[in-house]
C-alpha cells in the first residue's frame, strides 16, 4: 500500500547519510503487522477512499524503506491485539498502544514514537461542566469510552470512582462508536488522547471541542513479541525518523493539516 504523501517520501529519501549507514539491512525481510484501523489519526479506514492511512502507516512504511523490510498489514480488534502478538502470531502491533509496565509483561515495546495526554471530548455546546471534578459531581453524566484501553481506566481511576463497574461508564466497541454516541447525545463526554481529540475536532469544530486540564500523559509505542530481534532495528529507525525531523512532519500532516472525512 502507498500511504506516503510525496513529501514524506523526499524527507525519508533525503534523510542523513549518517543516519542511513547506521541503520541495519534486513535484506527485504517480511514483517508482519496487525492494527485495528479505528483510532484515527494514527490508523483508520479513509471514509472516502476506503483505503486503510494515518500516522502509524506512514511511519511504518518510512521504517521499511528505512530497514530494508517487506511490510504485510492484518487487521485484529483491540482486545484481541496484545494476546495475538504476545503469541508471535504477528511480527508488529500498533494502534496507538500505551506503553505500561503491565502490558511489558507480555509483549515487548519499542522506544516511545509519540507522547500524548489525555483530554475530556465533549459536544461544541456543553456547558454543564468544564472540569473531571464537575463532570464526577454530576451523577446524570455518561463517560464513553472502549473497555481495556488506558482511556477506560483514566476515565474509573481518576475521573469517577475507581468502580470498573460503575454504571456511569458506557462501554462502546470502538473510540470512534464512541465518539459517535458523544454527537448522538447517548453519552455526555470521551476521553481521548489530544492527538486523536484534536483530530475529531479539528474535522468538526461545529460540534465537538476538548475541555478541561490534560488528565495525565501518555507514550505510545509498537509491541512485538517477547524477546523478538525486530525490536532494536524499529528503535534505530524511530530515533534516525526524529533526529532528521520525520516524526515532526508526520505530526504535522495528521494532526494540523489532515481534516477527518476530507
Amino acid at each position: 500500500m502507498k500511504h506516503l504523501l510525496a513529501a514524506t517520501a523526499l524527507l525519508a529519501a533525503t534523510a542523513t547519510i549518517a543516519a542511513a549507514q547506521d541503520l541495519p539491512d534486513l535484506d527485504g525481510r517480511e514483517v508482519v503487522v496487525v492494527t485495528e484501523n479505528a483510532y484515527p489519526p494514527l490508523q483508520f479506514v479513509d471514509p472516502a477512499s476506503g483505503e486503510a492511512i494515518g500516522w502509524e502507516y506512514d511511519a511504518m512504511e518510512i521504517i521499511a524503506e528505512r530497514l530494508n523490510i517487506n511490510v504485510v498489514y492484518e487487521n485484529i480488534s483491540w482486545d484481541a491485539m496484545i494476546p495475538a502478538v504476545s503469541e508471535a502470531q504477528y511480527d508488529i502491533g500498533m494502534t496507538g498502544i500505551t506503553i505500561r509496565e503491565d502490558r511489558d509483561e507480555l509483549v515487548d515495546f519499542s522506544d516511545p514514537y509519540m507522547v500524548s495526554q489525555m483530554r475530556m471530548l465533549v459536544r461544541a455546546n456543553e456547558d454543564r461542566f468544564a472540569t473531571a471534578e464537575e463532570f464526577a459531581a454530576d451523577d446524570g453524566l455518561l463517560l464513553g469510552t472502549q473497555a481495556g484501553i488506558t482511556p477506560f481506566y483514566v476515565g474509573v481511576y481518576e475521573v469517577l470512582d475507581g468502580n470498573e463497574a460503575n454504571p456511569r461508564i458506557v462501554l462502546l466497541e470502538t473510540i470512534p462508536a464512541a465518539v459517535q454516541a458523544l454527537l448522538s447525545d447517548d453519552v455526555d463526554m470521551v476521553l481521548s488522547d489530544s492527538a486523536g481529540g484534536e483530530a475529531y475536532v479539528n474535522a468538526n469544530p461545529e460540534l465537538l471541542k476538548m475541555v478541561g486540564e490534560p488528565l495525565g500523559t501518555e507514550e505510545f509505542g509498537f509491541i512485538f513479541p517477547n524477546g523478538s530481534d525486530l525490536v532494536a532495528p524499529i528503535n534505530a529507525a524511530i530515533a534516525s525518523m526524529r533526529a532528521d525531523g520525520t516524526l515532526d512532519m508526520l505530526n504535522q500532516r495528521w494532526f494540523v493539516e489532515y481534516s477527518l472525512g476530507q
